[in-house]
C-alpha cells in the first residue's frame, strides 16, 4: 500500500509541475462517496483550466487515497460569480480491515465529470466553489457513483 501511495503522490506532483501556471491552491471537502478531504490545485490553460486533487480518508479500519484530474470550461454568471464544468479521470485506492474478516484492498478507475459554481471575491484573494463530481467507474466493476457535493476553498495567486 505504501508503494501505491508514493506512486500516486509522484503522479500528482508530475502532472501539476507539467501544467502551465498555478492559479489557485487549497482544499476541497464534501459528502457522499468521496475519499475524504482533498488538496486541490487549479492550473490556468488559457481561458479554461485543469483541476487536480489529491484526496485521502484515513480511519481506524478504512484507509483510502485518490487522485482526480478534470479539465474544466469556465464562464461568468454575474460579477464575481462564475460556473465551471468539465471531464477527466479519477483513481482511488483503498484498504479495509474490520478486524474480523481480514484485509480487503481495492482499486478504482473512473471517468469523472464535474460541474459547479464559484465565487471569486475581489476584496480577498480566495476562491469559493460548490460542485458535484459524478463518476462512472470502470474498474473493478462498472457502475455510476454520484460523488456528492463538495465545497472548495482555495487561495488565488
Amino acid at each position: 500500500m505504501k508503494k501505491i501511495i508514493i506512486a500516486i503522490v509522484a503522479v500528482f506532483a508530475m502532472s501539476t509541475a507539467a501544467s502551465a501556471q498555478i492559479q489557485d491552491l487549497g482544499v476541497r471537502v464534501g459528502a457522499g462517496y468521496g475519499y475524504g478531504a482533498e488538496l486541490s490545485a487549479m492550473w490556468g490553460l488559457g481561458g479554461n483550466r485543469l483541476e487536480t486533487d489529491l484526496g485521502w480518508n484515513l480511519g481506524d479500519h478504512y484507509n483510502a487515497i485518490s487522485f482526480a484530474g478534470v479539465y474544466q470550461w469556465t464562464g461568468t454568471i454575474a460579477g464575481e460569480f462564475g460556473w465551471f464544468a468539465g471531464v477527466g479521470a479519477w483513481l482511488g485506492i483503498w484498504s479495509y480491515d474490520d478486524g474480523y474478516n481480514g484485509d480487503d484492498d481495492g482499486f478504482n478507475l473512473a471517468l469523472a465529470g464535474q460541474a459547479g459554481i464559484e465565487w471569486n471575491p475581489s476584496a480577498i484573494p480566495f476562491q469559493f466553489t460548490l460542485d458535484v463530481r459524478p463518476r462512472f467507474n470502470l474498474i473493478p466493476r462498472t457502475h455510476f457513483d454520484w460523488g456528492g457535493v463538495a465545497l472548495g476553498i482555495r487561495y488565488r495567486f
